[in-house]
């Protein structure tokens, strides 16, 4: 999260950047955008800041799915100096607990630890997965930083499975272009890219030899790659001081190896989601 003087400014912030896409909500996978700052106001290390939330998101039931999941998704923050707990601005983490290493007017550096409230993937979600095994939620350990203006943001997250679970490690990079037509009003829009692991590629697109006999899909190691590419666009509007609205939609694709992956059934993947925000 993003701390500063004005509580407005901490709200857009999260309503800007807790809508992810293309992967069901509270869970990371390679189709999760970048999370982006809205705002490169003065920041500061005094006092408690508390957010609550609550969004409505349609998104694929897994990466590379055809068919897709309504899911709500509380939104909590709190933060004391540069720690935080929850939805983790910059971070690509929709939840966790950490602590901003360096930060200034513009530049942020941060870490995170999260854990996956949801499975990214299981057999049950679509009969294409049928003799593929569950992909359980994993800890995740983030490096993050950003460069914010009042009218770009720049975004880039390095995450590692630290729990054992073969999900590998990723690498994000997301540019945001902020405009405001009229006061309170916030539009942004921008692409952005992920790369993936051999391990992560192979534990989210790759059917081994065992899985390949119970699935009847054919075998397939993609290695290390691109992931995902995508294009953002999203809107935040200030009600008041302490609510926000914000919704957001994601247009992703998996490209190259990953996208002729035999579980991948649909190569672009769309996330829509509208969310409210309370500030106090």
């Amino acid at each position: 999260m993003l701390y500063t003087k004005r509580p407005i400014d901490m709200g857009r912030l999260i309503a800007l950047t807790t809508i992810l896409a293309s992967c069901p909500v509270l869970a990371q996978t390679s189709t999760t955008p970048a999370v982006v700052a809205s705002s490169a106001a003065q920041v500061t290390d005094d006092g408690w800041r508390y957010s609550l939330g609550l969004g409505v998101f349609e998104t694929p039931r897994y990466p590379g799915a055809s068919v897709t999941r309504f899911q709500p998704a509380p939104i909590v923050g709190v933060g004391y100096g540069r720690f935080f707990f929850g939805s983790v601005a910059d971070a690509n983490v929709p939840f966790g607990l950490g602590a901003f290493l360096y930060r200034d007017n513009h530049f942020r550096l941060g870490i995170a630890l999260s854990y996956d409230l949801v499975k990214p993937r299981k057999a049950s979600d679509d009969v294409h997965l049928s003799g593929l095994p569950d992909i359980d939620g994993t800890a995740h350990a983030t490096l993050f930083a950003s460069y914010n203006l009042d009218w770009l943001s720049v975004v880039g997250a390095v995450s590692q499975d630290i729990a054992g679970k073969h999900e590998g490690t990723t690498a994000s990079l997301d540019l945001m272009g902020k405009y405001s037509p009229v006061n309170r009003l916030t539009l942004t829009a921008g692409p952005g890219i992920t790369w993936g692991s051999a391990q992560y590629n192979q534990t989210f697109f790759g059917v081994n030899a065992g899985d390949s006999v119970r699935s009847e899909l054919p075998a397939y190691s993609p290695g290390s790659g691109i992931a995902a590419v995508r294009v953002t666009a999203g809107a935040s509007y200030a009600l008041n001081k302490h609510w926000n609205l914000g919704a957001r939609v994601v247009a992703s694709r998996l490209p190259g190896v990953v996208g002729n992956s035999p579980v991948v059934e649909k190569k672009t993947q769309m996330t829509y989601g509208v969310i409210a925000n309370y500030v106090f």
